[in-house]
């Protein structure tokens, strides 16, 4: 699979990025910009993204049934070199299923999704699964 991403800068308040049919900004401003993702926020965005498809595919293989999943992700960057060093994940799900198969659906989001095991082969991803 191939993905594209165009992102243009159209003044010094930052670029516009456009995939496929849709556009967001982002924040590139030294100053920040609170009306757009910075960088770090778009990774966790991908990374929250793809940990709620993860639970949307995993759960019909495991039988799990849910109404509602919330991730909320921090992140730890370092200046020198400029890096994220840590990323936490604190998902909270509203189901009616056992801590042990809250458990196995945590551990497989985390195992089997592209952005989690990409974030996960560079930063150390640590968290917690819980039941609303």
């Amino acid at each position: 699979m191939e993905y594209r991403v165009t992102a243009t800068r159209i003044d010094a308040g930052g670029p516009i990025a456009r995939p496929s049919d849709g556009e967001g900004h982002v924040g590139t401003d030294l100053a920040g910009r609170p009306d757009a993702f910075n960088p770090v926020e778009l990774t966790l965005t991908a990374l929250a993204a793809c940990m709620i498809k993860g639970v949307e595919r995993v759960a019909p293989m495991l039988d799990f049934a849910f109404d509602a999943v919330e991730i909320a992700l921090g992140a730890d960057r370092q200046d020198a070199p400029p890096r994220i060093t840590r990323i936490r994940d604190d998902i909270r799900v509203t189901t009616k299923e056992s801590d042990r198969r809250l458990s196995l659906l945590h551990r497989n989001v985390l195992k089997y999704e592209t952005i989690s095991d990409t974030c996960a082969g560079a930063a150390p991803l640590e968290g917690r699964i819980a039941r609303v």
